[in-house]
C-alpha cells in the first residue's frame, strides 16, 4: 500500500519564503497545506504559540530568517517556542533565507548573470544575505536585474521594486534554485530538509 503523506501547513515571514519552502516541500515530496502569516517575522513570533497548538493535529513547518539575533539558530528556537508540539516545526535560516539561494551558486550566477566565483561557498556565513544578494545585482550584466533588484538611489529601501518578484521567479524556473544542490553549501537548509523528510513519517495519534 502507498503510503499517505499528510499535507504540511506554513506559517512563514513573506512571499519569497513562501516560494522558497513550497519549493523545498516539492523537493522531499511533501504536499503544500494551507499558508499563514506573511506579514514579517514579529507577527509570525506573535502567532507561533497559536499554530503550535493546531500542530497537535497536524503538521506544520514555521520558518524565520535569524537575521542579527544574537544566539544562534538552537538557542532562538528554544526561547521562542519552548515546549513545541509533536508536529510543529520550527527552523531558521542563517541568517536569511536568501543565504539558501546562494548556495546553488551556479544558477544564482547564471541568474543574475555574475561570475559564479563571486558568491561564496558558506553562504550561510555572511552576517547580511539579502544585502549582500542586492550587492550581486548592481553588478549584473543585465539592466533588468540591476534596476528591479537593485533600491534606487535615495529611496532608503533595501531591495529594489521588482526584487521578490525576481526571486520568485528565480525559485520556480525549471533551470532555477536546486535545493538537492544548495543543501550541500548550506547546514541550515540541509537541517530544514532533513526535518520534513522525518515530517514524512509523521501520522496522527488519535
Amino acid at each position: 500500500m502507498e503510503q499517505i503523506s499528510y499535507p504540511v501547513s506554513l506559517l512563514v515571514e513573506g512571499p519569497t519564503d513562501e516560494a522558497v519552502v513550497r519549493r523545498i516541500l516539492a523537493y522531499v515530496g511533501l504536499p503544500c497545506g494551507a499558508v499563514y502569516g506573511k506579514k514579517g517575522k514579529d507577527d509570525l513570533l506573535r502567532r507561533l504559540p497559536r499554530y503550535n497548538r493546531a500542530a497537535r493535529f497536524a503538521p506544520w513547518l514555521a520558518v524565520v530568517d535569524l537575521d542579527r539575533e544574537p544566539e544562534c539558530a538552537p538557542l532562538l528556537v528554544r526561547s521562542v517556542l519552548p515546549d513545541p508540539a509533536p508536529a510543529m516545526n520550527l527552523r531558521v535560516a542563517v541568517r536569511a533565507i536568501e543565504s539558501w539561494l546562494l548556495a546553488d551558486a551556479e544558477r544564482m550566477a547564471r541568474f543574475l548573470s555574475i561570475p559564479a566565483k563571486r558568491i561564496p561557498a558558506d553562504p550561510d556565513a555572511l552576517a547580511d544575505p539579502k544585502a549582500f544578494l542586492v550587492n550581486l545585482a548592481r553588478h549584473s550584466q543585465r539592466r533588468a536585474i540591476r534596476e528591479e533588484m537593485v533600491p534606487r538611489a535615495g529611496s532608503g529601501a533595501r531591495v529594489g521594486p521588482g526584487y521578490t518578484r525576481r526571486i520568485i521567479e528565480f525559485v520556480n524556473a525549471e533551470d532555477g534554485w536546486r535545493p538537492k544542490v544548495a543543501e550541500r553549501h548550506s547546514d541550515s537548509l540541509r537541517r530544514c530538509v532533513a526535518c520534513l523528510r522525518a515530517l514524512k513519517e509523521w501520522r496522527p495519534d488519535f
